[in-house]
């Protein structure tokens, strides 16, 4: 599994993680065992939110005694990122959890309470060591720009945004700013949500001879291609053990610089959209 640095300060992550959004919905053994073997695989980046149900819990479970081998993130909700109310937040995910700290907490979007309340949350959350790092989700280019005036340089660890091959709006201007930066942008429903190309259709075509290249999956090769720009991790979801393990194994593949072209052409990511794409 290759590995990267989150954010300027961070601790080396595995380009690969876990994401966890519905993972309460299915069959609660599969999905623990999901995250088992994708953690024994490498990917011990495990993401969730207070939002996601009871994703806490069921992850409480998967990590109990390996708790030291991961990067564990959640996120809070906007109703609740005042200053008094995340770190309630964050104390209630905790517990949850069953840790007594979080490698890095976010804002789950932009809300109403002012950034600089949130901020000062965060730092206080920091302050007590329940958490190690912060930063956003679905923020976009001008968001960071006042998030950035708010906290200072060198202080906003990643940004968690939507990116997949039919939705690559933020290669436009969110990537270029986190990069400049050194922000790590978190790329969440990797596969789309439903929608993972056809293989059937001319696009997929490409991405399926791609992967036989490789003796490899479509999916590996999605994964491969979304990771490709330096400060780009992804957080697929797996509803079971050999999901987790199909994922991680695109944690080790690379591809060409003709593979790349193909795939940019295949899936070309368009004009820079109004506003920011998001679930």
């Amino acid at each position: 599994m290759q590995t990267r640095k989150f954010g300027n300060n961070g601790p080396q992550v595995s380009v690969v993680g876990q994401g966890t959004w519905y993972l309460d919905r299915g069959d609660r053994k599969a999905a623990i065992a999901a995250l088992k073997r994708g953690i024994d695989a490498g990917m011990t980046h495990i993401d969730t939110a207070e939002m996601y149900g009871d994703a806490e819990l069921v992850i409480a479970d998967a990590i109990a005694g390996r708790r030291d081998e991961l990067f564990l993130v959640s996120k809070v909700l906007p109703s609740n990122a005042s200053r008094r109310g995340a770190i309630t937040a964050c104390e209630r995910s905790l517990k949850r959890l069953k840790t007594d700290r979080l490698d890095c907490y976010l804002l789950h979007w932009r809300g109403t309470y002012p950034l600089a309340e949130t901020v000062a949350a965060f730092d206080e959350l920091i302050a007590a060591g329940k958490v190690r790092s912060w930063g956003v989700s679905n923020f976009d280019a001008d968001d960071l720009d006042e998030l950035l005036d708010v906290a200072g340089e060198g202080r906003i660890a990643c940004n968690q945004v939507l990116y997949h091959l039919r939705e690559r709006a933020i290669e436009h201007a969110v990537i270029p700013w986190c990069e400049q930066h050194g922000v790590a942008v978190v790329a969440y429903s990797p596969f789309g949500h439903n929608d993972f190309p056809a293989l059937s259709s001319k696009s997929g075509a490409v991405l399926q001879s791609i992967a036989q290249t490789h003796q490899a999956t479509p999916r590996q090769v999605a994964l491969s291609f979304l990771t490709r720009l330096l400060p780009v991790l992804a957080i697929p979801k797996a509803s079971n053990a050999d999901h987790a393990a199909e994922n991680a194994a695109a944690g080790a593949l690379e591809l060409s610089g003709d593979e790349i072209a193909a795939l940019d052409a295949a899936f070309p990511r368009g004009p820079k959209p109004r506003s920011l794409p998001m679930l």
